[in-house]
């Protein structure tokens, strides 16, 4: 790593990034979640600045597309390599600017490597296949760039939930307009332009345009967007959904739900808690795979609670960035707000308060709640804070009933001494993603990322969904000459 810092917050305190640094039409300071403190101003765009980005975007991309593939390829590792030769401090921003502990930040910039390196490996693969067709015609189906994608990210894993749709999509030959979320808009935005900017993506290709609701409408509703891929909550999704079929758009809707990790009663209980714990706590619940409701046989229920509580009584809460701590500050004022709301319900309606359920400003305490039951705000909706929602039952039918008793949701665990039993379970899981003795936060950068019902449209990418996602068919054909019809 070099000495001289790689991020220049002069870049974007006053600008916008498309196709270069641009004034932006408005600022904003940036507040660190775990301080309170200013951490940066960044430059806020509107939605009149959307038409004009998404035509020079439109514009640019028909070259790139036309780039030979080595070429395309090869601006993929040397981003990877500029996000390795910068990994500290870019790893340290990313966990200031999302609030969280350092190892979640290094792991963003861990999966951004390989995003990249895996996106440099889609120009060189076949694109295609050679129809069946009649003598003297090539026919040929092959993938073919969209135009342009337009991608509106989130706040909790900003640089990743963006990049994992920026890396394939530009790979596939698209160009890409990003509206970052306005509370994480440099790892979600700016630092990834800093990156494909310094790796040599040619002007024009890429923007970063972070900002309120009026942007996002505006992407998708722009004529030159072909595409949106939007990760984020149920309503907006669902927003986002109805103007895009409105214009006739593609889109990638990869949204919330209530995930659920069962624990048979032949579990190792040790293994069993450290399971729910990660799952349940990492980065305080702020994550869409997050194991929200954790059905526990009745049987070891009473010691799974006593080892989750003795857990949440001593995991260490405060900055992530400064501290040796185990959970961080969640995103704002509102989110806490949220979180606290839900716990308060599910108590008001039964469940009982063994741990947590308070805070310190953004610092919401790891927090289990016993009892939960359908019904409940926590059972029924995903928390997305630092709480363990226990629920028993007592057989494996009555865990698939309780399991499946959701609107949707992205990831299902079983944890289980027995693999045959554990996989009979979860072969009957309504999961995008089920994990066979392991929490349900889990994502490898090569695997299809997708859930049914409310979280998203059906659509998976990621590994060998990126060419699904970000190309369509197109079908060719060949002949020596024109042939002669009959008039």
């Amino acid at each position: 790593m070099t000495s001289r810092p790689f991020l220049d917050p002069a870049l974007w305190q006053e600008h916008v990034y498309s196709g270069g640094w641009r004034a932006a039409a408005q600022a904003a300071d940036l507040i660190e979640p775990a301080t309170g403190a200013v951490l940066t101003r960044t430059g806020i765009a509107v939605a009149a600045d959307v038409a004009p980005a998404a035509r020079a975007a439109a514009q640019a991309q028909a070259d790139w597309a036309a780039t030979p593939p080595r070429e395309r390829a090869a601006v993929f590792l040397r981003a990877a390599q500029r996000f390795q030769d910068h990994f500290d401090e870019l790893a340290l921003f990313v966990t200031r600017e999302s609030g969280a502990i350092l190892p979640k930040g290094q792991h963003e910039l861990r999966e951004a490597i390989a995003f990249c390196q895996i996106a440099a490996s889609m120009p060189l693969q076949s694109q295609g296949q050679v129809l069946p067709s009649t003598p003297g015609r090539l026919s040929v189906a092959r993938r073919v760039p969209l135009g342009v994608v337009g991608v509106i990210s989130p706040f909790n894993f900003p640089l990743v939930l963006t990049l994992r749709v920026v890396a394939p999509a530009l790979a596939a030959g698209n160009a890409v307009v990003i509206k970052p979320d306005p509370r994480t808009p440099v790892s979600g935005g700016f630092l990834i332009a800093r990156v494909f900017e310094a790796a040599g993506l040619p002007a024009g290709l890429l923007h970063v345009l972070p900002g309120g609701a009026a942007v996002g409408e505006a992407l998708v509703e722009d004529p030159a967007i072909a595409m949106i891929s939007f990760t984020g909550s149920v309503g907006v999704g669902r927003r986002i959904g109805e103007l895009a079929g409105r214009h006739l758009k593609k889109v990638s809707l990869e949204l919330g739900g209530s995930n659920a990790l069962v624990v048979l009663d032949d579990a190792d209980l040790d293994l069993a808690a450290s399971n729910i714990a990660w799952g349940a706590w990492l980065h305080q619940g702020q994550i869409c795979m997050a194991s929200n409701r954790v059905l526990v046989h009745e049987a070891i229920a009473p010691a799974i609670t006593e080892r989750l509580v003795a857990k949440a009584q001593q995991l260490p809460v405060g900055d992530g960035a400064t501290g040796q701590v185990a959970l961080g500050p969640l995103i704002d004022e509102r989110q806490r707000d949220r979180v606290h709301a839900a716990v308060q319900a599910s108590v008001r309606a039964g469940a009982q308060l063994l741990a947590g359920g308070t805070f310190d400003r953004l610092f919401y305490k790891p927090t289990v709640l016993a009892g939960v039951r359908p019904g409940m705000p926590t059972f029924d909706h995903e928390t997305f804070g630092p709480v363990v929602n226990l629920v028993t039952f007592k057989t494996d039918e009555e865990a698939v009933a309780l399991a499946n008793d959701s609107q949707g949701g992205l990831a299902a665990g079983v944890i289980s001494r027995s693999v045959g039993r554990a996989l009979a379970l979860g072969r009957q899981l309504r999961a995008g993603m089920v994990h066979i003795n392991d929490q349900t936060v889990n994502d490898d950068a090569v695997n299809p990322f997708g859930g049914p019902g409310i979280a998203g449209n059906g659509n998976s990418h990621g590994g060998p969904g990126d060419w699904e996602q970000f190309s369509t068919w197109q079908w060719l054909t060949v002949k020596d000459a024109p042939p002669q019809f009959p008039f």
